[in-house]
């Protein structure tokens, strides 16, 4: 069996790729982000998603991207919009993925692992210029000509396998592979309990994904 990295934030799309990685025989570390994010009780949910999902271990690595701010979900004098925006909305974060990612990628080549798992969509992404295809694509190249692991003969893949995917063909896939999306936290702005706004952007893409795929909502809302 092979060694790969997930990141994992706790919401739906991330448990989806961590079943996935499982299904095709991957040794799954999981790994979360604490970047002073709004929705913070996401990571209790990744925590529980790693130990039902099986994840052979789950870190959650430190980070304070609220000394940047920048973001709705870093920067608690901007407000989580509740209606659809146009371009690029305030939740995104500045180089979130970047950092995730690279993060992702040193844990890899300590680990001796040459694959990568990353749930971003470009199908219900919101937005966001690090959910692109060619951004994904980029990176893999990058890690490639930075690593030791790529230079002695191990490149690393970055599999990011929801890219095409709806949101219900997600939900689908994920609920043949037993995903319990009970557990998982999407809402930006979600409380200490875990309890979703049900008007943020990622709460309403989660409910039409629900809807869409048949399935009956399991958020609390």
């Amino acid at each position: 069996m092979k060694n790969a990295v997930i990141l994992l934030s706790g919401g739906l799309d991330s448990a989806t790729v961590l079943a996935m990685a499982r299904a095709q025989g991957f040794t799954c570390y999981a790994l979360s982000v604490d970047y002073g994010q709004r929705h913070h009780a996401e990571l209790a949910a990744a925590q529980r998603v790693a130990q039902a999902l099986g994840a052979r271990e789950y870190r959650v690595i430190n980070i304070d991207l609220t000394g940047f701010g920048g973001s709705a979900l870093t920067d608690n004098t901007i407000a989580v919009p509740q209606h659809p925006t146009e371009g690029i909305p305030p939740t995104y974060v500045p180089a979130r993925n970047t950092i995730m990612l690279s993060l992702a990628l040193a844990w890899a080549e300590v680990l001796r692992a040459q694959d990568i798992f990353i749930g971003v969509n470009a199908v219900d992404y919101s937005g966001y210029p690090d959910c692109r295809p060619a951004y994904i694509e980029a990176f893999e190249h990058m890690a490639n000509l930075a690593t030791k692991a790529a230079v002695e003969g191990s490149p690393l893949t970055v599999h990011a396998p929801l890219l095409h995917l709806s949101k219900a063909e997600i939900i689908r896939r994920g609920i043949q592979l037993g995903v319990d999306y009970a557990q998982t936290v999407s809402c930006y702005q979600a409380d200490a309990r875990g309890r979703a706004c049900g008007v943020c952007d990622s709460c309403r893409l989660r409910r039409a994904g629900f809807s869409a795929a048949g399935v009956d909502d399991p958020t609390r809302y």
